[in-house]
């Protein structure tokens, strides 16, 4: 490669050599001992550039400059780029002060100014034209859709010290990146390694987790494409960042090329320099024989970045090689650019990937889990595998805190490290809910099933409602039934039921028994009353939580999930969209959804029929009511003995809510008089939560005599 470098440079020699000959006779013999020379110009100067034609080239020269090797870069660039042999000089003489200086003076000496030691566009076409026709004719190089510009290869910088200088007065300056290639120089380019990675894969395929025919049709794609100079553009789409990542790395392994990794995201936030920065990328994929991916691409499919979108596409279009595309949304076809691209979906792992996945993770840090157990990680978390091994290292660094904190000695050793159940589930739900956690609030579940007091209809609901979600990888995948639904796959339930039924505490239960993070959904932030905008918020709503794998709680539901009325007007048919679009979004989700209403009879018949489970919480009689008494209170309490609980469940018709707070009441009435909770405080607290529901007290109804 140097050898046929350094043989181009001794033609220039041999050029320059020609042109200094003829400079000594123009310039005079005194004019190369002159150290003034080039900084005034004297009468004899002037006579003759009064004598000299128009447009004539001070120097002419027939050498052509050739390259011995047809491996050469020069051949190369020249092949890439359709670059005649004339720019294929003008790229050498702009090159040889990157190599020696003394090109610096020899060019300052030809210009006849000590100032000017790179070469201008006036010394070019001087040393490679023979007559002004001729070099007036080469100015068409120069244009911007010629290719050393078009492309950025050759930059014309104006001198400093001139106020709109003509355009034979500017410098070549060969873009740093071609200089780069020339040379044979290793490494990204400065201005790429902001946003960009560049890699030698030795990804073994064998450990990818996705199917075998969409591993060996990409590694066969991409090896025809390159044996065969054809352009192929494939996108990866799905949230596995780490997973789509590897595959690339893969493919390039296989095909035995480097990888050049580009984060769109970050490249994009060069607005000034986008369309340079653009050439930059796609030039170096083709300097380094590089196979090409792009992450983040979906990001720049917005209306604000629709002109940077349209810039990425006609580079994809003109790209000659293998690129591969990344997003998390799936990809639709650009309304200008045929690019032609095969959407390639990694979907999240199903059930018997995530189970594999979370039993190799435990057994390499030596834990064995039972079947139910692995079978409860894998089926309510729908991790991806990278997440699955982060929640593995987390529960196990969590595990080694415990230890050190119970027994305030040094780090324990890792065969003594006591790893639950309970470290994984809380590492594993974790991994998810960061998104939804601001359209939402999270809701700590502390009641458990013997906090609850149904009617045993009720209640085994409920334990029906857990069980479906323990089982679904048995009924949809091991039996079939995924085959058959579209959608629907997720719980939709609905609580019905008076204030303080226990609908909210029902909810909780369920998300403890599954341990699975519960978020109550804010109707005020959801409902607008600008058209459109309640479909928006439930598309951001349903989006976060598409992969958190939590429970979505919509409290009071019937506030927006009323039954669509009949259209008199433009706002009866957009509410009705509304919900028609909730019923969608409900349907798509894979997880538990449960809306809890006080008027089952507001709720639209359609909307009932596509809810799985319809709990009804009924008003709790005496024999409840008791039972409500007698879980409400903590064992810590201190509970005088003579407190009638029977009394209190049938003289007061009160829901479980409503008892709640009465109980609270009561501790702190106590607390205050710093005594046991009695009948009177109990009474008293009564009596407060009366009044604040609106209904009348007799004081005879609160009269206690004590014992």
């Amino acid at each position: 490669m140097f050898d046929d470098l350094l043989l181009a440079l001794q033609r220039v020699d041999q050029l320059l050599e020609n042109a200094i000959t003829q400079a000594q006779f123009i310039y005079g013999t005194e004019a190369a001992t002159d150290p003034y020379r080039g900084l005034y110009i004297n009468q004899k100067d002037i006579q003759q550039l009064l004598n000299r034609p128009p447009g004539m080239p001070l120097f002419s020269s027939e050498l052509e400059l050739k390259f011995v090797s047809h491996n050469s870069r020069f051949v190369w660039l020249q092949q890439a780029f359709e670059l005649s042999a004339f720019e294929l000089d003008i790229i050498l003489i702009a090159l040889a002060p990157e190599i020696d200086l003394k090109y610096e003076r020899l060019y300052a000496y030809l210009q006849d100014d000590v100032t000017r030691k790179r070469p201008t566009l006036d010394l070019a076409l001087n040393l490679l034209c023979s007559s002004p026709t001729t070099k007036l004719e080469k100015y068409n190089y120069f244009s911007a859709d010629a290719p050393l510009i078009q492309h950025s290869l050759l930059h014309l910088l104006s001198d400093s010290r001139q106020l709109q200088a003509p355009l034979l007065s500017h410098y070549l300056k060969l873009d740093s990146q071609i200089i780069r290639f020339l040379l044979g120089q290793q490494g990204l380019d400065e201005r790429l390694t902001s946003f960009c990675r560049f890699l030698l894969p030795k990804t073994n395929p064998a450990n990818l987790h996705i199917s075998q025919d969409i591993q060996q049709t990409l590694a066969i794609l991409v090896s025809l494409a390159r044996n065969r100079h054809q352009s192929w553009k494939f996108y990866f789409s799905g949230s596995q960042k780490t997973l789509k990542r590897r595959t690339a790395e893969a493919l390039a392994a296989k095909a035995g090329v480097p990888l050049l990794i580009a984060d769109i995201v970050l490249a994009s936030l060069e607005k000034v320099n986008w369309q340079s920065t653009l050439k930059l990328l796609f030039r170096e994929a083709r300097f380094q024989d590089a196979l090409l991916y792009l992450e983040g691409v979906d990001t720049l499919r917005t209306q604000e970045q629709y002109s940077s979108c349209e810039s990425l596409f006609e580079q994809l279009a003109e790209y000659p090689g293998v690129t591969i595309l990344s997003g998390v949304q799936p990809w639709f076809p650009s309304e200008n650019k045929p690019l032609g691209v095969i959407n390639i979906a990694f979907t999240l792992p199903d059930f018997a990937q995530r189970r594999r996945h979370w039993q190799q993770n435990l057994a390499a840090v030596g834990m064995e889990m039972t079947e139910y157990d692995l079978d409860a990680l894998a089926e309510r978390f729908r991790l991806t595998t990278d997440q699955i091994t982060d929640a593995v290292v987390t529960a196990c660094n969590q595990a080694s805190w415990d230890m050190t904190a119970q027994s305030l000695q040094e780090f324990p050793a890792e065969d003594s490290m006591q790893l639950t159940t309970d470290h994984l589930l809380a590492a594993a739900r974790g991994q998810s809910g960061h998104h939804l956690a601001a359209l939402a609030k999270k809701i700590e579940p502390k009641s458990v099933w013997d906090d609850i007091v149904l009617l045993p209809d009720q209640l085994e609901q409920l334990q029906d409602i857990c069980n479906q979600a323990k089982y679904q990888h048995l009924v949809y995948e091991q039996w079939g039934f995924a085959n058959k639904l579209s959608l629907g796959k997720g719980l939709n339930l609905l609580f019905s039921g008076l204030p303080g039924t226990g609908k909210t505490m029902a909810a909780e239960i369920i998300a403890n028994d599954l341990q699975l993070d519960l978020y109550k959904i804010d109707l005020s932030q959801v409902v607008s009353k600008y058209i459109g905008e309640t479909e928006k918020n439930l598309e951001r709503i349903f989006t976060a939580a598409e992969n958190t794998n939590a429970i979505l709680l919509f409290d009071e539901a019937d506030a927006i999930f009323g039954k669509r009325s009949e259209v008199r007007d433009a706002h009866d048919r957009y509410a009705n969209l509304e919900v028609a679009y909730l019923l969608q979004k409900m349907e798509e989700y894979q997880g538990i959804t449960i809306l809890t209403t006080n008027l089952r009879q507001n709720l639209d018949d359609a909307f009932t029929r596509r809810i799985r489970f319809i709990v009804e919480f009924p008003f709790p009689e005496e024999e409840y009511r008791l039972q409500i008494w007698q879980r409400i209170f903590p064992q810590e309490i201190p509970l005088s003995q003579e407190v009638d609980l029977s009394l209190l469940a049938r003289k007061f018709k009160l829901a479980g809510g409503n008892i709640r707070n009465i109980a609270l009441a009561a501790a702190f009435l106590a607390a205050q008089q710093d005594q046991s909770v009695g009948m009177l405080h109990l009474l008293k607290a009564t009596k407060r939560e009366f009044q604040k529901m609106g209904r009348l007290v007799s004081e005879e109804e609160f009269w206690y005599q004590e014992t």
